[in-house]
C-alpha cells in the first residue's frame, strides 16, 4: 500500500541563505505563489527573528498564501517563537518550526549547554509553543552526527510536550545513506510516542548525498521530506524538491509513495527561482537542467525518435517542458500569443496579456523566432513593485578594442529628473558600470557579474545577473535585453535599486515605478 509523502518547501527560509541571494517582499511573494500551484503540503516562509524584512515576509505569506500550512523558524526560546505566533497572526494553517543543536560539538562549542540543559530546552519550548497554536514541529539540529540514545531522549521530550513533527536533520551533509537509514529506523524502535506524529527529514548536500540521504529516510519510514527549489541553500545547498518528487514519481514501483505535487508545475518553478535568486541552474543537473533531455550521440538520438522510452526515463512534458519550444516570431498575433500562454499554463488577466504582448511584439522585432524559455523569462522580469531611485532612459557605448579604452555614457531618471554620467573602463561594461557609479553619487562595491544567453543563436535574449555589496549584505540584480550591455546596465540598476530599498539613502531620491 502506499503512502503519502508530504513535501516541506524551504526554499524561502534555507534557500534564501544561499550565499548573494537576496529577495524582496514580491520576489518572495512570487515563489510563494508558484509552490502553492506546485502543491507543496509547507512552506517555511522564513526565520521571524532574524531581522524586520524576515518578519515581514513571513507575516505577507501567511496573510496572503492560502493552502499550504505555513510554517516559521524559530530557535528553542521564548522570544524566536513569540516572533514566529506574531508573524503568523493572520495564516490559515500556521505551524511553529523550533530547533536546538544536539550534537556534543554544538553543544560544547556554539551552545556551551550540558545535555540536561538540552533536555529542558526542548521540553520548555515545544509546550510554550504548544499554547499559540497546534502544529508545532521540532528539530534537533546536527541529529546526524549525535549520540543516537540522546537523540531518543530529546524527541520523546518533544512529543511529549506536544510536538506534531520531528525533524531528523543531517545539518552538515555528513551522513550517508545507509546510515542515515538506520538511524531513522533506530528512531522508530526507541523514541516514545513516535508512531503519533511525522518523522521528517532535512539533507543538506555537502557530499553531494542529500537526495539520496532523504530517499534512503523514506524507505526507513520517514513522512516528510524538507528540500528546496533548484537544491538551493547555505554551503553545497539542501536536497532538490525536482530530483525527490521525480525519484518518487519516476520509481512509484521501488518507493511506492506518493506526494501531492504536480509535476507539470516543476519546470516553470525551476525557472523563476534561478531567475529570482540569480543562481543558474547547471546545464546537466537533473530533471531541469537544459541537457537533462538533450541527446547528442546519433545512436542515442535514432532511439529516441523510435521511442522515447529507450533513453527518456522522464518525459519532459510531465515536468511542464515543452519539446516543441520554438514558439512564435514577429507576425503573429495576439491571439497565437494567448494560446501559448494557456498552452504554458499560465493564466492572466487581459490587462497583463496586453503589456506582456507588447513586451513579446518588441523582442519579436529584434528576434527571427521567439521561444518558450523567451517568454517564460519576459514574464518573469516584470516591472517590479517597489518605487526606484534610478531608471535607466538612455545609453551609449563605444567599446575601445584592443588597443583603446572603452568608453559609456548614461542617463538615468531620479525625482529630481534627468541626470546623466560618461566614463572609461576596462571595457563596455566597466565603463557603463563606472558611468551610472558617477550618475548615482555614491560608492558601489560589485561582487559578482554574470551573463548568459536565454536561448542560442546571435539574436539570443541575454540576461545580466549583478551581485553588489553593502555594510556585509549582498543584493541581487537581473537585466534583460538583445543587447548584452543593455541587460548589463539594467542589472547593476537593479541591484542598486534593491540597496537603496532595504538600506535607505539620504542624498537618493526615488521615482515611481521602474521598467
Amino acid at each position: 500500500m502506499e503512502r503519502n509523502i508530504k513535501i516541506f518547501d524551504t526554499t524561502l527560509r534555507d534557500g534564501e541563505q544561499t550565499p548573494g541571494v537576496c529577495l524582496d517582499m514580491h520576489e518572495k511573494l512570487e515563489i510563494a505563489q508558484s509552490l502553492v500551484k506546485l502543491k507543496v503540503d509547507i512552506i517555511e516562509a522564513g526565520f521571524p527573528i532574524a531581522s524586520p524584512g524576515d518578519f515581514k515576509g513571513v507575516s505577507q505569506i501567511a496573510e496572503m498564501i492560502k493552502g499550504p500550512v505555513i510554517a516559521g523558524l524559530a530557535r528553542a526560546n521564548k522570544k524566536d517563537i513569540d516572533a514566529v505566533v506574531q508573524s503568523l497572526a493572520k495564516a490559515q494553517r500556521p505551524r511553529i518550526h523550533t530547533f536546538i543543536a544536539t550534537s556534543d560539538i554544538h553543544m560544547e562549542y556554539k551552545l556551551k549547554m550540558s545535555r540536561d540543559k538540552v533536555l529542558e530546552m526542548t521540553e520548555e519550548s515545544v509546550r510554550y509553543a504548544k499554547q499559540f497554536m497546534e502544529d508545532i514541529e521540532f528539530s534537533a539540529e546536527d541529529a546526524s552526527r549525535s549520540d543516537w540514545q540522546f537523540l531518543c531522549q530529546v524527541y520523546g521530550k518533544a512529543i511529549a510536550a506536544g510536538a506534531t513533527v520531528i525533524n531528523v536533520p543531517d545539518t552538515v551533509g555528513y551522513t550517508t545513506p545507509d546510515e542515515y537509514g538506520a538511524l531513522i529506523r533506530y528512531l522508530r524502535e526507541h523514541v516514545p510516542g513516535i508512531d503519533k506524529v511525522d518523522i521528517s527529514v532535512h539533507c543538506h548536500n555537502d557530499l553531494g548525498l542529500a537526495v539520496a540521504n532523504s530517499l534512503a529516510a523514506v524507505q526507513a519510514g520517514a513522512s516528510q521530506v524538507e528540500c528546496t527549489i533548484n537544491g538551493l541553500g547555505e554551503r553545497a545547498g539542501n536536497a532538490a524538491l525536482e530530483e525527490l518528487v521525480m525519484a518518487f514519481y519516476t520509481r512509484r514501483d521501488y518507493y511506492k509513495v506518493t506526494t501531492g505535487i504536480d509535476t507539470k508545475q516543476i519546470y516553470r518553478a525551476s525557472t523563476q527561482v534561478s531567475a529570482l535568486t540569480g543562481v543558474d541552474v547547471q546545464i546537466n543537473k537533473a530533471v531541469v537542467g537544459d541537457n537533462a533531455f538533450a541527446h547528442e550521440s546519433g545512436i542515442h538520438q535514432h532511439g529516441v525518435m523510435s521511442n522515447a522510452l529507450t533513453y527518456e526515463i522522464i518525459s519532459p512534458e510531465v515536468i511542464g517542458m515543452s519539446r516543441n519550444a520554438i514558439v512564435l516570431g514577429k507576425h503573429s498575433g495576439r491571439h497565437a500569443f494567448e494560446e501559448r500562454l494557456k498552452q504554458m499554463d499560465y493564466n492572466f488577466d487581459s490587462e497583463t496579456i496586453n503589456v506582456l504582448f507588447a513586451k513579446f511584439k518588441d523582442l519579436a522585432d529584434k528576434k527571427k523566432v521567439v521561444f518558450d524559455q523567451d517568454i517564460a523569462a519576459l514574464i518573469i522580469d516584470k516591472p517590479s513593485m517597489q518605487p526606484a531611485w534610478y531608471r535607466l532612459v538612455s545609453h551609449q557605448v563605444v567599446s575601445g578594442g584592443s588597443d583603446n579604452v572603452a568608453t559609456a555614457s548614461v542617463r538615468l531618471e531620479t525625482s529630481n529628473g534627468l541626470t546623466e554620467k560618461a566614463s572609461c573602463g576596462d571595457g563596455p561594461v566597466d565603463a557603463i558600470f563606472k558611468a551610472i557609479e558617477q550618475a548615482a553619487g555614491f560608492a558601489i562595491g560589485l561582487k559578482d557579474y554574470q551573463l548568459k544567453a536565454i536561448t542560442a543563436g546571435e539574436d539570443a535574449l541575454g540576461e545580466a545577473t549583478v551581485w553588489i555589496e553593502y555594510n556585509g549584505s549582498v543584493f541581487n540584480g537581473r537585466g534583460l535585453s538583445t543587447d548584452v550591455i543593455e541587460a548589463s546596465a539594467r542589472a547593476y540598476i537593479n541591484a542598486i535599486n534593491k540597496r537603496l530599498t532595504v538600506c535607505g539613502y539620504p542624498q537618493a531620491q526615488q521615482v515611481v515605478g521602474s521598467k
